[in-house]
This record gives structure tokens, sequence and C-alpha cells, in this order.
């Protein structure tokens, strides 16, 4: 269960195994790949240390995330037993507190804050990925995306747990320098 997979480093995983417990970081990837070894790196740091981790991303990167944890040996059926190891589909998740377009402070403060106190159970520190807002920023919401990413990084601040966000730079299409600089600057760290 502690072995990294053939190629990556122990650096990776020291990277991963080292995060402040309100850290917001971001990454933005041009390959799948790339951000399918990221999120891997960060999700199994977490489970290494006995963190509880929250996954909010599209079923494709569930699916393929899952497939890989497993072939680590993680027992991810007896992790999501004691809420250790929680997964939600984005889209369904983002319905629940946008309204006409925006984000509900109070409906997603709610939703979030509820998924924090089950992966907080025993105590367990927390780490959660999220993918709303790649979702959002593709719908063309940009300024709703803007907003949701400064809810969450209140929300690490207050909540005390680290989240990582990620984008597909093919996200970004007009003006992407500007718009990668507005959604890099609500983040205290970028990959």
């Amino acid at each position: 269960m502690n072995a990294l997979p053939s190629g990556k480093s122990a650096v990776t995983q020291v990277f991963w195994g080292e995060i402040a417990p309100c850290e917001h970081m971001i990454q933005i990837y041009a390959e799948e790949a790339a951000f399918l070894d990221s999120l891997e790196g960060f999700i199994c740091g977490g489970l290494r240390l006995n963190e509880s981790v929250i996954i909010i991303a599209t079923a494709a990167h569930l699916n393929l995330l899952e497939s890989r944890l497993l072939a680590l040996g993680f027992d991810l059926r007896a992790a999501r037993e004691r809420d250790q190891y929680i997964t939600l589909e984005a889209q369904p998740l983002l319905e629940k507190f946008m309204v006409a377009g925006w984000p509900n402070d109070n409906l997603f403060k709610q939703s979030i804050k509820d998924l924090l106190a089950r992966a907080r159970k025993g105590g367990r520190r927390v780490r959660a990925f999220g993918e709303m807002v790649a979702l959002l920023w593709s719908q063309g919401f940009n300024g709703a995306t803007v907003r949701l990413e400064h809810l969450w990084h209140d929300l690490c601040k207050t909540e005390t747990f680290c989240l990582f966000c990620a984008y597909p730079r093919i996200g970004f299409t007009q003006n992407s320098d500007a718009s990668i600089k507005e959604i890099c600057a609500a983040h205290s760290k970028v990959i």
C-alpha cells in the first residue's frame, strides 16, 4: 500500500505528504496523464497519512483515479465505510448550490461543511480535490468560477483543510494569460 508506482520518485511522495493544513493549490494541465499523476499523488499522500480525502470530480476522473488507487493496493471499500474516502460527481454537487448561474454562499458552505464533518470522524485531517470550478469555467461561467474559488479559499482558512483544484489548459481560450493569472491569484500555491 505504501509503494509508489514505477517511475514515481520519493520526492513526489514527500511533496504530497507535507502539505500545510489550509493550503489551496491549483494545477493547470495540458496533458490528462500529468493531471492524473498529480491527483493520485495528492490522494495517496492523504490516505498514507491516515487523513480523509474528499474527491469532487467528473465521473471519468473518479473512475480513473479509483483504478489507480486499487492497483496500488488501497482498500477503498473499507476507507469508504469509515468516511475516509468520499467521492462525489462534480456536476450534481454544483447544482445543489448554484442559483441563476452564481454560487449561493450559504448553500455552498452548508454542502461542503457537511462533507467535512463526515470526513473528520475520528479527528482525521482532511484534504479535498475539487473539479467543480473547472466545470463552471468550461461552461463559460468565468465570474462564477472566480467567486467559487474565493468561497473555497475562505472555507479552507476557517475549516482548516487543504484543497487541490485543477483546470485543463485547453479551457483557457480567450486572453488565456489574463484568465490564468486571475484564477491563480485565488490560490496559495500553483503547481
